[in-house]
């Protein structure tokens, strides 16, 4: 009868590490420095440094022609926030906080040998191009860009790595029609789609973190995988969002909130990036069920307290 009970146990923790392993998988944190680095190749040098220091496992830039991508008026414009802005106009500014290719590189080259994945999001055609040639791992397609169909004609035909796509400010039929497109291709198994609202900082109310769980039952059991890109305060819905089933979770990350810049806001700061890391590696582990009726770490306070009948 021991033998017996034996093999069920062991039949029942083999099980459950197989549906362990189906449901969740290690979670990837994706610290993105974009324009935080307020245009100085050092600053983003050091948020290299910190991001890996604090277990993540990819950093993010972002790649601009913004000749191409901003019309006349809207280069020639006042910036929005003249508070935050690094230049005279709008396309001063933006101008302003651009890493060049050749510094695109340099960073490639710090980030790996840190043993970090670089990785960039790119808002037009000619940044896909270029960072295309840099063969990074996976790039990302942001939200404002995700309907630019001439782009992701490039990044699905020209490129063999991952591609990452937000969906903010996307409408269901958008998503849709983003999904058949690379599938048009046999190319859905290289994305992985982000639940996402576009807003700096997001009001916990309009998070709408069950837009994972409708990703999920869309596209999940097609597509590479399913992340959470997050501009809201704080680390807590980060937990709630990979426990839902975002395996790559996106955070902006900067030295300082207050920094110009209107990014830096929806930031988290080198502590808050730590323990986001941590507190993920930490759920990751404890998801199981016990393998037994009474766990080896148990039995002391089994011994010591359970009520035995006198």
């Amino acid at each position: 009868m021991d033998m017996v009970i034996a093999t069920i146990h062991t039949d029942i923790h083999m099980n459950l590490m197989i549906l362990k392993k189906n449901m969740y998988k290690q979670p990837n944190v994706i610290a993105e420095i974009g324009c935080n680095h307020k245009g100085e190749i050092q600053i983003a040098k050091d948020l290299i440094k910190i991001a890996a220091e604090s277990n993540v496992q990819v950093v993010k830039f972002q790649k601009r022609n913004n000749i191409e991508l901003l019309s006349e008026e809207q280069y020639n414009a006042p910036h929005p926030n003249p508070m935050h802005s690094y230049g005279k106009t709008y396309g001063e500014h933006r101008e302003f906080l651009e890493f060049t290719l050749d510094q695109h590189i340099l960073l490639k080259n710090y980030t790996e040998q840190l043993n970090l994945i670089y990785s960039t999001s790119v808002w037009d055609i000619t940044s896909a191009k270029q960072i295309i040639s840099l063969n990074p791992i996976l790039i990302k397609v942001p939200s404002a860009c995700n309907t630019n169909y001439s782009m992701l004609e490039i990044l699905r035909d020209e490129y063999n790595g991952d591609i990452h796509i937000s969906f903010g400010m996307t409408s269901l039929k958008e998503q849709k029609d983003i999904y058949c497109f690379f599938n048009e291709k046999n190319q859905v198994n290289r994305l992985v789609l982000y639940a996402c609202t576009s807003a700096y900082p997001v009001p916990f109310r309009d998070i709408c973190m069950l837009e994972i769980l409708r990703i999920k039952e869309n596209f999940g059991d097609k597509i590479k995988s399913i992340g959470f890109s997050g501009h809201h305060l704080g680390i807590a819905v980060d937990i709630a969002a990979y426990t839902l089933g975002a395996n790559w979770i996106e955070r902006h990350f900067t030295f300082d909130r207050t920094w110009k810049g209107t990014d830096h806001s929806a930031s988290l700061e080198p502590t808050g990036l730590r323990k986001l890391s941590r507190d993920l590696c930490a759920t990751f582990q404890s998801f199981s069920y016990k393998d037994k009726d009474v766990l080896d770490i148990e039995k002391e306070q089994r011994n010591k307290l359970k009520y035995k009948t006198k």
